[in-house]
């Protein structure tokens, strides 16, 4: 599945049920932490080729996953589907189908077992042997087992292994407005409403549109035929080879698509979209591709920028991998409403519609690199998922993980102003290591652990994606990229149109590897990347200078936890550094502790030591006194010393260690000394992301820490600030190439003027203000945010009334929607705060899912939190009614930071008393005891950094 979708977006939940469904949590991850970390260490087989029996997703199915038994391998399927559905119809909608199964039998069975969700299935038949004409086995029952998931054709007499049946099933269906399966979305284009039919059969969705066999390994032919409305056109995997008519029973014509026989494919991978949308098209080496979407869009470009960049990424896999893409033709379409980023099915990708559209006028690299990761994501999965599909679900990181990693390839291929190895470590290393420290389960499992242990969906989040491309980036640094990509090229050609698990991509590593004498690793490839691959969280090295040892053990937080027992995870580890600034050899650390003669420094404060450059391995580092107190005045003296990423990494290491309890707030502070030398952007967010963590500003303004750490980082922040803010100034759109400027300014800017600088004040003051004088004027978008905050908050009510209006205008887009209704709730004026709640009262100004975002801004704002408490208590009754418990967890999450005494807590918990049953009261009372311990732990160490603050403000 996507990039866009790359992780789960949980909905919130009422207080009592998050509380409880925490809990639940926790036991699950437990019970995971004892089972995960045990892949085989037997040595790998030799290759062979395998036969067919080897992006803010729909939420999870519930329950232990059942498999098919091995007695029926299917061969193909010959697929019609019919969707009874007419322009304008209003519902409710059905489907109806027959598929033909062709099946060779490999043991005798008396029973034929498919899977099939939610489907009415009749007229089962089952013809065969085919060897003989004529012949069928009678059926004596169908039984659907809705738990499992599966049909069941009981038989009169016996399948024969080696034999090949078909198995006859007609079937019917709902057609639901659910993204997955078959669903149906309702959009409007050109002022008209429409609607189409999409599908999403990822993971395990097919079942809910055909009776098939739903594994990804059990792959096989399909000859699809669909029939639908005369006004519709038709997609599939493949090209259409012909269009024919058909009355149904009331004598009404509908069209029959009939599309080409497909490649080997998983049933996973099917697709079908039904739709009066428009198209453009051009031809690479062959390939056909075509970008789908609204007439509007279509006619308004939207898509050019789409299918400029799709040619040009093929091209790209293509001739890196060294295999062709093997089908004639690419579908991308673009809908208005899809669960996913997107979803690579072969042939007909499918997109969220914001994931492939860029308006021509719109020159910043931002939104054209968004789209160029999504596209380059879903392409890249035409090789890793479907010309090499995992064999099972466990391995899915060997889909997703390797596509995460070429997506940032691909993407920077088409946009080379995009510095590969920042936005990588960025987007990817630093956010995925931030998470992986809390989760308790490894990037690949055994089959057994994972079906009895929790629904596949939760399989698609940040580990397989993002740590899944972290391990594929160390592997590809420590091999060279020549030997990885020459073993990549070795596993696609032998696993083309079958399945895999990692110990084949191992194999062919090794083989590689085998094969050259120019690297040398330490130990067999399976054994050091299953250190990576099947044990849960990442090592963190301590280097002590003084003997040269490095020693490892798993990151942890050792504020949570008293015992290190269930900790002691060991892995090889690839070691990139240098000394003084020049390159070292790579070196390996293969045990718990060892020493590294080569690393011990001399007393001169000019050898220093810096290991993992740049982000190379999925590790952290904790390096001793002596080595951070050279760091950090070589920071001092000559940051660019030290490499842009390893600057990066170095500093958010630190905050980790910190977090963690590995070493005190001062140490990291002494690495900010620096910062009016640095001019990264990408380096000042993670500061600023540390200092100042979102969302927490109003707890750290009401602390004797905010004039302190005012007066320290506007110091350092002037001359990053000064040079931006010319540019905002004088000529925006001169950093339209300017990639993590259109991420991370808008950081830069709320910061300064949280800090109250003047000039960010007036800035923010003026751009308003001339927006107020043209509202045809456009603030840039990149600062757009903060300026409307700003200009709000520094001006009066009319400044609020204005956003109001501009708020209520008709043709306002959504994104601009979104941006003031945070500003409204930047207001100083107590009485706008309140009235700008009452107004979320009120059902003809606000729909009812707007309301509670007001609330949510405004509960977090210097003078809002109280404002926004008292606001939910006196009007509960009537909020409780459209929201319920729902909008009470996000108030209490708010609320929980400025709980420090007793009496606060009391106070919240009368209410909580008066509005929860008697059985959700105390997992409320647990997380409110739970916040106000947070909270004096927060104020400790605001006090240590104000000390700090105090003694080197100055400096």
């Amino acid at each position: 599945m996507g990039a866009g979708g790359g992780g789960l977006y949980v909905g919130r939940r009422a207080a009592a049920a998050g509380a409880a469904l925490l809990l639940a949590l926790l036991v699950a991850l437990l019970a995971l932490a004892a089972l995960y970390g045990r892949c085989g260490r037997e040595p790998p087989p030799p290759p062979s080729p395998r036969g067919p029996a080897a992006p803010r997703p729909p939420p999870p199915a519930a329950g232990p996953v059942r498999r098919l038994p091995r007695h029926l391998l299917p061969l193909h399927y010959d697929l019609e589907l019919w969707p009874r559905v007419r322009p304008g119809q209003a519902g409710p909608f059905a489907f109806s189908g027959q598929v033909n199964i062709t099946v060779r039998c490999l043991r005798d069975t008396a029973a034929a077992v498919l899977h099939s969700a939610g489907l009415r299935s009749r007229g089962a038949a089952v013809r065969g042997p085919l060897s003989r004409p004529g012949a069928a086995v009678g059926v004596a029952g169908l039984r659907q087992d809705q738990a499992g998931e599966v049909a069941v054709l009981e038989l009169r007499g016996a399948l024969r292994a080696g034999s090949r049946y078909v198995l006859q099933l007609g079937f019917q269906g709902r057609l639901e407005e659910d993204p997955d399966g078959l669903f149906l979305t309702r959009y409007t284009d050109r002022g008209h409403s429409s609607m189409l039919i999409a599908s999403q059969m990822e993971p395990t969705y097919a079942r809910r549109v055909y009776p098939c066999f739903d594994e990804p390994a059990m792959k096989a032919t399909f000859n699809i035929r669909i029939i639908h409305d005369p006004s519709y056109v038709a997609l599939s995997n493949m090209p259409a080879i012909d269009v024919s008519e058909v009355k149904d029973e009331n004598g009404s014509l509908w069209t029959v698509t009939t599309f080409n026989t497909s490649l080997k494919m998983s049933t996973y991978l099917t697709a079908f979209v039904i739709c009066d949308f428009d198209y453009v098209t051009r031809t690479e080496r062959g390939n056909e591709i075509r970008i789908w979407a609204r007439k509007e869009a279509v006619k308004n470009g939207y898509v050019d920028y789409a299918l400029n960049i799709t040619g040009q990424i093929f091209s790209f896999l293509e001739d890196i991998l060294n295999v062709s893409y093997p089908l004639p033709k690419t579908d991308l379409v673009a809908l208005p409403d899809f669960g996913a980023g997107g979803m690579e099915n072969w042939g007909l990708i499918i997109f969220q519609e914001a994931s492939l559209m860029n308006f021509p006028s719109d020159e910043f690299t931002r939104r054209k690199a968004m789209i160029a990761l999504i596209v380059s994501h879903e392409l890249g999965h035409q090789w890793f998922g479907n010309l090499v599909t995992m064999n099972w679900w466990n391995d899915l990181w060997l889909n997703e993980g390797l596509t995460s990693y070429f997506e940032y390839l691909g993407a920077t291929f088409v946009e080379p102003k995009l510095s590969l190895d920042k936005i990588f470590y960025a987007h990817v290393v630093q956010p995925i290591l931030r998470e992986d420290s809390e989760i308790a389960r490894s990037l690949s499992e055994s089959e057994d652990n994972i079906k009895a242990s929790f629904s596949l969906m939760f399989l698609f989040d940040n580990i397989t994606y993002s740590k899944g491309a972290s391990i594929t980036w160390m592997l590809s640094g420590f091999l060279t990229e020549k030997l990885f990509i020459r073993a990549l090229t070795s596993y696609l050609k032998e696993f083309s149109f079958s399945n895999a698990n990692q110990d084949d991509l191992w194999t062919h590593i090794q083989m590689v590897v085998d094969a050259q004498d120019e690297v040398q690793l330490p130990a067999p490839v399976k054994q050091i990347m299953d250190s990576w691959t099947c044990q849960n969280g990442f090592p963190v090295l301590t280097l002590n200078l003084t003997t040269g040892t490095i020693s490892q053990e798993q990151f942890f937080n050792k504020k949570n936890r008293k015992s290190t027992d269930s900790y002691n995870n060991t892995w090889i580890i690839p070691i990139s550094w240098m000394r003084n600034g020049s390159s070292q050899p790579l070196t390996w650390l293969d045990k718990s502790s060892k020493i590294f003669p080569e690393m011990q420094i001399s007393e001169s404060e000019y050898d220093w030591i810096l290991l993992n450059v740049n982000l190379s391995g999925y590790y952290r580092v904790n390096y001793d006194q002596t080595n951070l107190k050279r760091l950090a005045r070589l920071l001092e003296s000559d940051p660019k010393a030290i490499p842009a990423v390893s600057r990066f990494q170095l500093i958010d290491d630190v905050f980790a260690l910190t977090d963690f309890g590995y070493v005190p707030i001062e140490t990291a502070l002494e690495l900010t000394k620096y910062l009016a030398r640095e001019d990264e952007l990408f380096i000042w967010n993670v500061v600023l992301l540390n200092l100042i963590p979102d969302n927490f500003e109003s707890t750290l303004k009401n602390h004797e820490v905010y004039p302190l750490l005012k007066k320290y980082l506007l110091k350092r922040m002037l001359p990053i600030y000064h040079y931006y803010a010319g540019f905002i100034w004088q000529n925006v759109d001169a950093l339209e190439d300017d990639y993590f400027a259109q991420l991370y300014l808008e950081k830069l800017l709320a910061t300064a003027c949280w800090l109250g600088l003047q000039d960010c004040l007036d800035l923010s003051s003026e751009l308003y203000a001339k927006w107020r004088g043209n509202p045809d004027y456009k603030i840039p978008f990149l600062i757009r945010r903060t300026v409307c905050c700003y200009g709000i908050a520094v001006g009066s009510d009319k400044e609020w009334n204005f956003a109001w209006e501009m708020y209520n205008r008709t043709d306002s887009v959504e994104e601009d929607d979104d941006i003031l209704l945070y500003a409204m709730s930047c207001a100083k004026e107590s009485w706008l705060l309140y009235r700008y709640l009452q107004y979320g009262l009120s059902d003809t100004l606000f729909s009812s899912n707007r309301t509670s975002v007001i609330i949510s801004h405004v509960v977090t704002k210097d003078i809002g939190h109280r404002i926004a408490w008292e606001f939910v208590t006196e009007n509960w009754p009537l909020l409780s009614q459209g929201y319920g418990h729902e909008l009470l967890h996000d108030v209490l999450k708010v609320m929980g930071r400025f709980v420090k005494t007793d009496v606060q807590i009391e106070e919240l918990q009368v209410f909580y008393n008066a509005t929860l049953e008697e059985d959700e009261r105390g997992a409320v009372t647990m997380l409110l005891e739970s916040a106000k311990l947070e909270n004096i732990e927060r104020r400790k160490l605001l006090s240590k950094v104000a000390i700090w603050l105090e003694n080197n403000v100055d400096d």
